[in-house]
């Protein structure tokens, strides 16, 4: 609805000492006038006449749409709230548990460039915060904990992830297809997600780190169940005949920062909520950095691997692909093995998602559990063709011929 003054009919009216005039506007323009001051004074004054129309058929388009998302979301929280007080009662989940529907997508009209453009200019986006980089977690760990990472050729990591990864019980076909999934099939050890590990070019999306991608919190959760076994470990490789005195003292000195990251890391309750909250602290971004170390960075991921394998048998999955080992880690554990049942399988994936995780991640959208399992295979049958997979694999054969 335009926002241009009309000609109004001017009437006299008698006064006390003269003759007062007013200007008198139609209800229509009325209306008009109150939908300009929605734009506010600054952008009308930007905008055409036929842009401020455009403009508001967007914003009116564009506000039914988020109500209804929101009324949209909220069905889903519920709904997901209903079926965690179900699992904790031991009662089975039905289909009037779930949303059965995708979550609504926009058809109105769009804001068109011209006028997106003068919005952006009038009514500038916050500045972005940038997310934590390798940098950071680098930056953080000699500062909070005097801790630098031993680095290493991508080869050698890969061995050590290798042989970890056959101690831990899980298989080659596990281990790089999930490899290929999360990399990309080109991933480096100290590859950060949003980061090209070919071009180095890009922005970090996440604190994902290596081959697994785990996050900032999962290594927090990771260091707080198993940190004292490393450190114990690290001390008995020191000790180990042939170990020069140069490395042994190397191993010595990281048992006691990692018995330092320990303490620190249990210093917040043993919650994965806590676990994110403390993991963009100083100490958690450096204890992130556990994941570059030649000799922590492999025990680290595969432990996180492992623990999801570890889950899936102790629910009475004990044989899992790589695909559905991905799919705990991309959704959480407890709800990735229910997007694995039978009445799972078949619900749109927004029901396991919070909204955020829901639009982040492309490869979930508009599926169900099923397709979205489907589609981590096929993505991984094409990046196992990839030159890092390869490698991987061969890694995997080369060890295990030496066991």
């Amino acid at each position: 609805m335009t926002t241009q003054r009309r000609t109004a009919n001017l009437r006299c009216l008698p006064a006390i000492g003269g003759v007062l005039a007013m200007l008198w506007i139609a209800p229509a323009a009325a209306a008009q006038v109150a939908e300009a001051q929605k734009i506010g004074p600054e952008l009308a004054a930007r905008l055409t006449p036929a842009q401020q129309q455009a403009y508001l058929s967007y914003r009116t388009a564009r506000s039914g749409y988020e109500r209804e998302h929101r009324a949209y979301w909220r069905k889903v929280e519920a709904k997901r709230d209903a079926r965690r007080a179900r699992r904790m009662l031991g009662q089975a989940f039905e289909a009037e548990d779930y949303v059965a529907t995708h979550p609504l997508k926009y058809q109105g009209p769009e804001l068109p460039p011209d006028i997106a453009k003068i919005v952006a200019e009038v009514k500038p986006a916050p500045p972005e915060r940038p997310l934590p980089s390798v940098a950071d977690f680098l930056t953080h760990a000699k500062k909070q904990f005097g801790f630098v990472p031993k680095r290493t050729t991508e080869k050698e990591f890969k061995r050590r992830y290798a042989i970890e990864s056959l101690k831990a019980g899980l298989s080659k076909d596990q281990v790089v297809r999930i490899y290929a999934l999360e990399t990309g099939g080109l991933g480096t050890y100290d590859m950060q997600s949003g980061i090209n590990p070919v071009t180095r070019q890009g922005k970090p999306i996440s604190s994902a780190l290596g081959y697994a991608q785990l996050l900032h919190a999962n290594s927090t959760g990771v260091l707080v169940k198993h940190g004292e076994a490393f450190a114990q470990r690290l001390t008995s490789m020191a000790a180990a005949p042939g170990t020069t005195p140069t490395r042994a003292a190397e191993l010595k000195a990281k048992a006691a920062i990692l018995g330092k990251m320990l303490r620190k890391a249990r210093s917040v309750p043993n919650q994965w909520s806590d676990h994110q909250r403390f993991a963009m602290t100083p100490p958690g971004l450096g204890i992130h950095a556990l994941n570059l170390d030649a000799d922590v960075g492999p025990w680290l991921q595969v432990l996180k691997l492992k623990s999801l394998k570890d889950s899936a048998a102790a629910h009475g999955r004990p044989h899992l692909s790589g695909a559905e080992i991905e799919l705990m880690n991309l959704a959480g554990p407890g709800t990735g093995l229910e997007m694995m049942t039978p009445l799972g399988r078949q619900m749109p994936t927004s029901n396991f998602f919070s909204e955020g995780g829901y639009a982040r991640n492309p490869i979930v959208r508009e599926r169900t559990a099923a397709e979205l399992l489907a589609a981590l295979d096929a993505r991984m049958e094409v990046h196992l063709k990839k030159a890092g997979s390869i490698e991987f694999a061969q890694i995997f054969d080369e060890v295990a011929r030496q066991r």
